[in-house]
């Protein structure tokens, strides 16, 4: 049974990616935030290839 919710599970993944990231390029170290709050957790039965791009496509326009 899992233990994590999936929210702790992105908040840690962003958190030490954004880490990582910063120390090996500087020019980030400035920026307030890498990663913006919102993720989308789904199960590859109750979600179409269309809706994740959809996602994607929407989160470039968010900035």
């Amino acid at each position: 049974m899992p233990t994590d919710a999936p929210e702790d599970i992105m908040a840690k993944l962003k958190e030490s990616t954004s880490r990582h990231l910063r120390q090996q390029n500087q020019h980030l170290k400035h920026l307030p935030s890498l990663w913006t709050r919102s993720y989308l957790a789904s199960t590859a039965g109750h979600i179409s290839s269309e809706t994740i791009k959809r996602y994607v496509e929407e989160q470039k326009i968010r900035g």
